[in-house]
């Protein structure tokens, strides 16, 4: 399966970076399958890293199904109320240390879908009202790797400056 990242460099030997433990699955290498909203990433990563380096998307290679059958793999298929509590705990208290996976897969709940999380979060809708406005939007799919045994999984491919 083909993979993006996007960064302001080239990642040919990606590592885990503790940015910010509260985002949508916690603290890991974050990739996506959807190239044109990697694209975007990497634009916004370069904005809000003060214009430091290139906006880069990186390309890797990964076997899903094999790293599914020997690592701890948690899958969202889709958003429901399971994934946005999750999504919801991370943003607020980081992944809970105790839930010990390898590689976390489900939808992105990326800029378009932050307001409609946020509502959710702040408790002015409910968790139906929240996914019913989620089933109107493209969600993509985002996979993270969430240590060093799950990224050994990943080959890397290629890095290439994404056009600003």
């Amino acid at each position: 399966m083909r993979l993006y990242h996007a960064s302001t460099q080239t990642a040919s030997e990606p590592r885990i970076v503790n940015r910010s433990p509260y985002l949508d699955f916690g603290t890991g290498f974050y990739t996506t399958t959807n190239l044109a909203q990697a694209e975007d990433f990497a634009r916004k990563a370069f904005v809000r890293r003060g214009m430091e380096g290139a906006p880069t998307l990186n390309s890797y290679e990964c076997d899903m199904g094999r790293a599914g059958r020997e690592l701890r793999v948690l899958e969202f298929s889709e958003p429901n109320e399971e994934w946005l509590e999750f999504v919801v705990h991370n943003r607020k208290q980081g992944r809970d240390k105790a839930l010990e996976v390898d590689i976390i897969i489900g939808p992105v709940a990326n800029d378009d879908v932050f307001t409609t999380v946020t509502l959710y979060e702040q408790g002015q809708i409910t968790a139906r009202a929240a996914l019913e406005m989620l089933k109107i939007k493209e969600l993509f799919t985002q996979i993270l790797f969430c240590n060093d045994k799950a990224l050994e999984r990943l080959t890397f491919e290629s890095a290439r400056t994404v056009e600003r």
